[in-house]
């Protein structure tokens, strides 16, 4: 127990990452090992991630970038807390979210705000209401807050 009181906290996620967290769910990346574990393939199909979640000792691990090296909820885990129940999940949501290719977006515009503009209006061309997006990212953020996960180096 007293090795989990020397974890740090993990940050919140931007904003973004919740969207490709839908997108990971709605494209069938994320493969359920067990309640605690899983593997999620990145968005061009090149890079698994290992997810570890244990919610009751508030712990978590990912070897995702955000994640391991930027200190924050990576949008593996948040896939991975979504199919758990843990965390908001709207199935039409994720569906507008299915096929975008994350990796090749963050990459070319290299800020998350271009890239949440241009997801948001593929959303809206299939009717999904941006500011009903806002609202569902504040939900997952408000519970991801509630959740207090700390950061359980190579737990996989």
């Amino acid at each position: 127990m007293e090795r989990l009181l020397a974890l740090k906290y993990l940050r919140l996620p931007p904003r973004i990452k919740v969207l490709e967290a839908l997108g990971a769910v709605a494209d069938n990346r994320v493969r359920v090992l067990d309640d605690k574990r899983a593997l999620v393939i990145s968005s061009d199909g090149y890079r698994e991630y290992k997810v570890y979640v244990d919610v009751a000792q508030r712990v978590a691990f990912s070897s995702d970038n955000g994640t391991r090296l930027r200190g924050y909820v990576g949008y593996p885990i948040i896939a991975f807390l979504m199919l758990k129940g843990e965390l908001p999940f709207d199935p039409d949501l994720a569906k507008a979210m299915k096929g975008i290719p994350w990796r090749m977006l963050n990459e070319r515009y290299k800020r998350y705000a271009v890239v949440e503009t241009i997801v948001k209006d593929k959303a809206k061309n299939m009717g999904v209401d941006p500011t009903y997006i806002d609202s569902f990212i504040d939900k997952v953020l408000s519970k991801l807050r509630e959740l207090k996960l700390r950061y359980a180096e190579n737990s996989f």
